[in-house]
């Protein structure tokens, strides 16, 4: 198939970046966006990449993006949400952080937090958060993915399972309509059902590009959380699916009622 040389490196920004943006892409290439609309259209019929509102992923559908390409997605956006459920942890809590870059965030958002015991799989969490006295850090043992610092297998599952805690903060790579949380990888899938299955208190942190990707391996329903954060949901099924099933949805870019 033939590409131009524009879209042949909007292709390689969005592998770089995991998405890229029209507007962004308008200025790069200092066109106008109705010309990067047809671009993207184009590349899109082609499967080469994914529409979303605004711009267009890299696929990901058997293959989770590389970790520093993830890092960038949505990065303003998975700080507020780590911010939102720093608010929700109180000081003094014991809590699993499980594996992902909006995890990640609210690692970051809590290192202001006195007395939290913080159970983890994520080797960037514990680096990040051992340096504070105020934290007492438990790192499972397992497994660790060169790819990101996690740490999975069944050595991490048993080890999950020696605790109760009072939170969990999970992540998903993909949330489909009907709610399904989904990931890549099913020896992390086997942790996050345990670190689900032992905490009171179920944190998904997730932001809405999430519900635009597949991935094969099904961690939970969003049914089995107790708290959903993520910027901004438009899907009616999943607004329901919360609705119905007692979840609270923090929205941190919902709009202002008029």
């Amino acid at each position: 198939m033939y590409l131009s040389p524009r879209q042949s490196e909007i292709i390689q920004l969005a592998k770089d970046n995991g998405r890229v943006l029209v507007d962004d892409l308008a200025t790069h290439f200092q066109v106008t966006p109705q010309t990067i609309r047809k671009d993207l259209n184009d590349l899109c019929d082609q499967r080469l990449l994914s529409r979303i509102h605004g711009g267009a992923l890299f696929p990901s559908g058997i293959e989770n993006l590389e970790y520093e390409a993830r890092r960038k997605i949505a990065a303003d956006e998975k700080d507020a949400i780590g911010q939102a459920a720093a608010r929700i942890i109180p000081d003094n809590a014991s809590l699993f952080v499980n594996i992902g870059t909006t995890t990640e965030a609210v690692g970051k958002a809590l290192l202001d937090h006195k007395g939290l015991m913080v159970i983890t799989n994520n080797i960037n969490v514990a680096n990040r958060m051992r340096v504070y006295p105020d934290m007492e850090v438990v790192i499972a043992g397992g497994v660790v993915r060169g790819s990101d610092g996690g740490i999975v297998g069944e050595a991490a599952v048993d080890f999950i399972r020696q605790f109760k805690v009072d939170y969990a903060v999970i992540g998903a790579s993909a949330i489909d309509h009907d709610g399904a949380l989904l990931d890549f990888d099913f020896r992390e899938v086997k942790v996050a059902q345990a670190i689900i299955a032992n905490a009171r208190h179920v944190i998904l942190v997730s932001d809405q590009t999430k519900f635009e990707r597949t991935a094969p391996v099904r961690i939970a329903h969003l049914s089995q959380m107790d708290t959903f954060i993520t910027d901004h949901c438009d899907i009616p099924s999943i607004r329901k699916i919360c609705a119905e099933s007692d979840v609270q949805l923090v929205e941190t870019k919902r709009p202002a009622p008029l």
